[in-house]
């Protein structure tokens, strides 16, 4: 019975059309994103869904950026769990993946399945949210200077994106920019050494990325961000060993989750000097 069930399923791109259907999927699990969060990833990456009598049960994405792919909204109906649903559309989006080295960040629930297909893991990334209240502000050395961001920068920041996380993000970050609330940037000496995004997302605003190359910066940046949205709900998505975690408690931005990163071969290694101290999201990384 189970074989002739799998037989039925469909599993094909995703396009446009299916992302609000897509949206329901995550609505079931209480995940936070909006349709226009859907809607930006299906611009960006490579969608698959799996289908069943015309209903969208499955999804997965493979978002490709220079040498990685990064693989995420993995999810499979709960009313079809069981069933190879998963397996089969994480199969899709690694076959979409060569001659990159797919990387992704798992949830406790997908874990065991990613390490199955060969995944291995190096990091962590911990998911922080609420609504922050900075306990001071950072100094900067005297040569830096923290201002806002103008479209004249946008070059200067793909260069730092693509540093800070060792992939490349000319698509993703071309999509980001089109869609701020606010966005600061540390120059050293005149030149942009440091940037900080922040817009709209899942329940509030995220901040992210943030690419800098010293802790002290990327806490400067993003109390300047803060202070521009007082009471509004959070996010941020950084790596645990960026150095933020306890600030970032102690500024009201809690710990709700945390996701494994894992990799197929090769880790995106930083550049340049600089880091990235937050995430796109968790999916694009």
């Amino acid at each position: 019975m189970l074989a002739q069930q799998r037989l039925d399923f469909e599993y094909r791109p995703m396009t446009a059309a299916d992302v609000g259907n897509a949206h329901e999927l995550s609505i079931a699990l209480k995940w936070p994103h909006r349709l226009e969060d859907w809607a930006m990833l299906q611009r960006v990456a490579q969608g698959f869904v799996a289908v069943h009598n015309g209903r969208l049960v499955g999804s997965a994405f493979a978002c490709h950026q220079g040498e990685f792919s990064t693989i995420g909204l993995v999810i499979v109906s709960d009313d079809y769990q069981g069933k190879g649903i998963g397996r089969k559309l994480m199969e899709l989006a690694i076959s979409s993946v060569p001659p990159r080295t797919a990387v992704l960040n798992a949830t406790l629930a997908g874990a065991p399945l990613y390490e199955k297909l060969g995944f291995v893991s190096f990091g962590e990334v911990q998911q922080r949210q609420g609504q922050a209240q900075p306990p001071g502000v950072t100094a900067l050395k005297a040569e830096e200077n923290c201002r806002a961001l103008t479209e004249a920068d946008h070059a200067r920041v793909l260069e730092l994106a693509n540093a800070g996380s060792g992939m490349d993000r000319s698509v993703t970050l071309g999509d980001v920019l089109k869609d701020l609330e606010h966005a600061v940037g540390i120059e050293h000496n005149g030149q942009l050494q440091a940037f900080a995004l922040l817009r709209p997302f899942g329940r509030g605003l995220c901040i992210g990325p943030v690419v800098a190359q010293t802790v002290e910066q990327a806490r400067h940046m993003i109390e300047q961000l803060l202070a521009k949205v007082p009471y509004a709900f959070v996010r941020i998505d950084i790596p645990t060993d960026c150095g933020l975690a306890d600030w970032l408690e102690e500024a009201g931005l809690k710990r709700v989750d945390s996701v494994t990163c894992m990799s197929m071969g090769a880790v995106p290694q930083p550049s340049q000097g600089v880091r990235q101290f937050a995430l796109i999201t968790q999916a694009i990384g």
